[in-house]
């Protein structure tokens, strides 16, 4: 929403801060202790995110190589201060991919670096942030300005000049995030881009749950009203929570159709990933069982439609 009514191009979401658990009452030994897990976390955090503002004022001087070896060392650490446990299943996107995931908390750009050193597509807001805006900026990260639908061809162009030059770019196709229970559509966009230069799309599956078993869980979710401080103390707070990446079999866009139809490319694409990040959540995420996952490797043309 701006200014009170709806943008044509904004993604809506139906979750809102009631899919956020509610919290426990805790009393005596089991407040105490969440308290201090509560505390050490913040000072943990503060102390990495000092770490990294200082770090990123020489960002911008370092080679590709370097820059991506601190990027996952950084958000490594941020994840850890959290305490946050990251489990990745599937290899690692190659260079010159386009990483496309599901979106469920400002955690998910931290986790994706479990696949790959990203550079990211987001929202203009994000580069106002306290500290993270200044290291995503300094990080390479492609702003968006949701609220200016002429700025998306130059977004998309700078996507296809980052995947071009060998960069591995993260894109939340559904545009804004969900609790984790569902799965928005894609949108299509980003996918020119790497359609455009005939770049590997990335399929990645990403779920929170608590001791890294049971169903998916919203605790670490960034929905609707909820603010950042909020959603911050909330993860500070919890007990063993984990994130699953799951990156599924690339999909070669070189076997999708160039030519005049490049809306209909990019839509296939779209739903492809979609198919195959949905087939790898649980039922709860769109009916899709977790064991409809398709077999490693790439998927061809035929399977694309067939997916879409």
């Amino acid at each position: 929403m701006t200014g009170g009514r709806a943008h044509p191009y904004v993604p809506t979401s139906p979750c809102d801060p009631g899919c956020l658990p509610v919290p426990e009452a805790l009393h005596g030994g089991h407040r105490a202790r969440r308290l201090a897990r509560l505390t050490v976390r913040s000072v943990a955090l503060v102390a990495v995110l000092l770490a990294g503002l200082a770090v990123a004022v020489v960002l911008p001087l370092l080679g590709p190589a370097a820059l991506a070896r601190v990027q996952t060392v950084w958000t490594g650490a941020v994840l850890a201060a959290c305490g946050v446990r990251v489990r990745r299943s599937g290899p690692a996107a190659p260079p010159g991919a386009l990483v496309v995931a599901n979106h469920v908390s400002w955690l998910d750009v931290m986790a994706l670096h479990a696949v790959a050193p990203v550079r990211m597509l987001a929202k203009r807001e994000v580069r106002g942030w306290p500290l993270l805006g200044v290291m995503a900026a300094s990080a390479g990260t492609v702003f968006l300005d949701r609220d200016r639908l002429r700025t998306l061809p130059d977004a998309v162009a700078g996507l296809a000049a980052a995947l071009r030059a060998g960069a591995t770019v993260g894109v939340f196709a559904e545009g804004t995030t969900r609790c984790g229970r569902d799965l928005g559509p894609f949108r299509p966009a980003a996918f020119q881009a790497a359609h455009d230069v005939g770049a590997p799309v990335v399929p990645v599956a990403v779920r929170y749950r608590r001791h890294g078993e049971g169903p998916a869980d919203a605790t670490a979710a960034f929905v609707g009203d909820d603010t950042l401080a909020s959603s911050l103390l909330r993860v500070l707070a919890a007990r063993d929570l984990v994130v699953d990446v799951d990156v599924r079999p690339a999909l070669d866009t070189r076997a999708v159709p160039t030519g005049p139809a490049r809306a209909d490319a990019r839509r296939t694409l779209a739903r492809a990933s979609a198919a195959a990040i949905a087939a790898a959540l649980p039922a709860d995420h769109g009916g899709h069982p977790a064991a409809a996952r398709p077999a490693a490797g790439t998927m061809r043309l035929p399977e694309l439609e067939h997916a879409a």
